[in-house]
């Protein structure tokens, strides 16, 4: 971290996709202000209902999410939500359905740098994002997640074997983001949207589907509320 940089708000949400950046920024009465740059993602600060947060991405897969997270918390951040996109392993986790992570196996290659952490989230922003996500009225699903860092070997056998373990979905980043904030000493959490569909062992995408559109808007919504209602020490 450089001497003079500007530390970060206590509160911050990581956000995957561009897509995803561009509609959280939407939210904002006064348009965020960018505050660094790091590792091709944008972190840009705001307000919103007395809250101060900071809102970093894009990013993509576990080594990237994780530099950004560092840095982040080597700034100031104390509580962090993440919210992406996953593909489902379960034939009751369909397009549009939301997944909260409340464990995860590693198939990347970052968590092994923080050895003996249990993959676990924040039980508390855990909870919260559960209670705002209900009061939506969204179908909603918690359970572990698989993490990879190799989307084209998601092959049948490995979907197979997480299958008959209970594994709810895969994603690219949710096992590294709690090793590394357990690590840390720092609270985090996850809320995923299901974009996809791998259950039946053939590549069923929602990528264009309305259902997907409509959840990630309201994630976004119920994410920023559940982030104003936390404190930041």
């Amino acid at each position: 971290m450089g001497r003079h940089e500007e530390k970060l708000p206590g509160l911050a949400i990581l956000v995957f996709s561009p897509e995803d950046l561009a509609s959280f920024s939407a939210c904002f009465p006064q348009p965020p202000t960018l505050s660094h740059k790091f590792y091709l993602s944008r972190v840009f600060t705001a307000s919103y209902e007395s809250a101060r947060i900071a809102i970093a991405g894009p990013m993509l897969g576990a080594p990237q999410t994780v530099l950004v997270l560092e840095r982040m918390i080597a700034l100031g951040v104390k509580k962090f939500v993440a919210v992406g996109w996953c593909g489902s392993l379960s034939s009751a986790v369909r397009i549009g359905h939301i997944v909260l992570p409340s464990a995860a196996i590693s198939e990347e290659g970052t968590s092994a740098h923080y050895p003996g952490i249990e993959c676990v989230p924040s039980v508390e922003l855990l909870n919260l994002l559960k209670s705002a996500l209900t009061s939506e009225g969204r179908t909603i699903h918690e359970g572990s997640v698989w993490s990879t860092d190799a989307p084209f070997r998601e092959t049948c056998a490995k979907v197979k074997n997480f299958q008959s373990k209970g594994i709810l979905a895969v994603d690219m980043e949710t096992s590294a983001l709690f090793s590394v904030s357990k690590f840390r000493g720092v609270e985090l959490a996850v809320v995923l949207v299901v974009s996809d569909e791998l259950s039946t062992l053939k590549w069923v995408h929602g990528f264009r589907n309305p259902t997907f559109h409509e959840s990630r808007k309201r994630v976004i919504k119920s994410t920023l509320m559940s982030t104003c209602c936390m404190t930041s020490d």
